[in-house]
């Protein structure tokens, strides 16, 4: 249990931070998603242009401390080499 004011504090700041991580974590996969269902579909230039939604989005994760960066570069190199595979 937290004791000390600043404790208390941290705990404080820790759940509205959560929840603003959750929902840029969220909005990544999401769009993730968009490239994969356009990957389903056949679709390259819309599975393209999703793609390079997907790319500031990993970024901006990586460096707002919710993604490692070897992570969303993983993530980024797979959906590429998906992308390119539809040739």
């Amino acid at each position: 249990m937290a004791n000390t004011p600043q404790a208390k504090k941290r705990i404080r700041r820790n759940e509205r931070r959560t929840v603003i991580n959750k929902n840029r974590v969220s909005q990544i996969r999401t769009k993730i998603k968009s490239v994969e269902a356009a990957l389903e579909a056949g679709d390259k230039a819309a599975a393209t242009t999703a793609l390079a939604a997907v790319q500031p989005e990993l970024a901006r994760g990586v460096a707002r401390g919710v993604f490692h960066k070897n992570t969303a570069s993983r993530k980024f190199s797979r959906l590429t080499k998906r992308v390119a595979a539809l040739g």
